[in-house]
């Protein structure tokens, strides 16, 4: 399976080029932030972190996204954070997009590479530097645990893309999911996964459930309904989507369409907002 993973593409498109074709959409139900509206003049700058730079593309906003916040971070050779995480009850899910680097964990170093899988929990004792010659780039989704009776907070787990198998829907090889957390352990109150469509593959009803989601394009293109609108999508495009918004998706083009996404689980409804 030949596997890519889209990032901002950053700079500046050109003086010629009309604002409305990116096709941008913020709606009640979901947003619709596609790849060439992720420019140089959107990213922020990160305290703590040095020569690096942070497009957040989903932050919680009331009335709209509740759990999450997300981020495509670029980090130049030599820079990264030994104090990258500001509140101590986030948990965090890493994807290396490109780029070579080291995670330190407790004590222990760990190399980074395109496809490198991270699931960090909260408090965890951890930094990231860039260690080649080209920019570390990393999706980095943030979440406040969720504490539950019996549970504890889960270890931190390492990775990749490449070590984990695709499980595939019932009943067909054409739809399937790339898991780095058990879904039956409820301490995890979030997953990170990597959605598979080979061409052709689809999802054949309109979901419509609790979970919030964040999902971005990596590689591939596909027809995606997002509440009421069918929406062309391709690498780098990012969708976010408030709880109960109808989606549904098939697979167009001769490559597979996949997607990191980010979901809320296995936690009861707070009965107040």
């Amino acid at each position: 399976m030949s596997r890519s993973y889209a990032f901002p593409p950053g700079g500046l498109p050109p003086q010629t080029e009309e604002p409305a074709q990116s096709g941008a959409v913020f709606t009640p139900a979901y947003a619709f932030i596609p790849a060439d509206t992720q420019r140089g003049i959107t990213a922020s700058l990160l305290p703590g972190w040095e020569g690096t730079q942070a497009w957040i593309i989903a932050r919680p906003l009331s009335g709209f996204a509740e759990t999450f916040a997300q981020y495509a971070v670029e980090i130049a050779p030599g820079g990264g954070s030994t104090a990258p995480e500001p509140d101590p009850g986030a948990e965090a899910g890493i994807l290396v997009a490109a780029g070579e680097g080291a995670l330190a964990l407790d004590g222990e170093t760990h190399a980074l590479r395109a496809g490198s899988y991270l699931y960090l929990p909260p408090r965890a004792n951890w930094s990231m530097r860039n260690t080649g010659t080209t920019a570390l780039r990393l999706h980095w989704i943030r979440k406040r645990w969720q504490p539950a009776p019996g549970l504890t907070p889960p270890e931190a787990i390492i990775s990749h893309d490449d070590d984990l198998p695709v499980n595939w829907m019932p009943d067909t090889d054409l739809w399937g999911t790339t898991r780095i957390v058990d879904p039956a352990d409820l301490r995890h109150d979030m997953h990170m996964n990597i959605v598979t469509f080979r061409p052709g593959g689809r999802i054949p009803f309109a979901e419509t459930h609790v979970m919030e989601h964040g999902l971005y394009v990596l590689q591939g293109t596909a027809r995606y309904l997002l509440n009421r609108d069918w929406v062309t999508v391709g690498p780098g495009d990012f969708m976010w989507l408030r709880a109960f918004c109808p989606q549904a998706c098939f697979a167009t083009g001769t490559e597979d369409f996949r997607y990191l996404l980010y979901k809320d689980v296995n936690r009861h409804p707070s009965l107040t907002l």
